[in-house]
């Protein structure tokens, strides 16, 4: 049995200006359009979205091809409306605990647009290379947060 401790930031800009990002974070509605695994052969929801402090979220995945049941949980630890976010979450496969970590989301203005940072630090039990695969499943997520946000009118 093993963890490995880590951390990675990830960065994205966005046209948008930070109240229009950190509302596709915090709408349920909003949020439930980009929020899912982005692979194939995933199947992921219904995410369940209570955004406070100490406010939970969940979302489940079943990755069909692999076998497996992902489960996500978060509590919102401190909320600075259109300018940080910062959770405490979970990561599940089925019934083994992957992953404790804290999440901090700054939404900073950059120009009329938004410069998003995320960072990740996590405990990561018994997995090889969690935090490159955590790091680009970030990535992808923004990409589908920035074409969610392209979408609206």
């Amino acid at each position: 049995m093993s963890v490995q401790h880590d951390t990675y930031t990830v960065e994205h800009i966005f046209t948008q200006p930070p109240a229009a990002v950190f509302a596709a974070w915090s709408s349920p509605e909003a949020k439930a359009k980009w929020f899912t695994a982005p692979h194939e052969g995933v199947n992921s929801g219904p995410l369940e979205l209570d955004f406070r402090i100490g406010g939970r979220e969940t979302l489940s995945s079943v990755w069909t091809q692999k076998g497996f049941t992902s489960h996500y949980h978060a509590v919102y630890q401190n909320i600075v409306p259109d300018e940080r976010i910062v959770t405490a979450s979970t990561m599940h496969i089925d019934d083994r605990l992957l992953s404790v970590s804290v999440g901090t989301m700054e939404f900073r203005a950059e120009g009329t647009g938004t410069r998003l940072v995320v960072t990740d630090s996590g405990a990561y039990l018994d997995v090889e290379e969690p935090v490159v695969s955590r790091e680009l499943g970030m990535k992808l997520l923004l990409d589908q947060l920035e074409a969610s946000l392209a979408s609206k009118p």
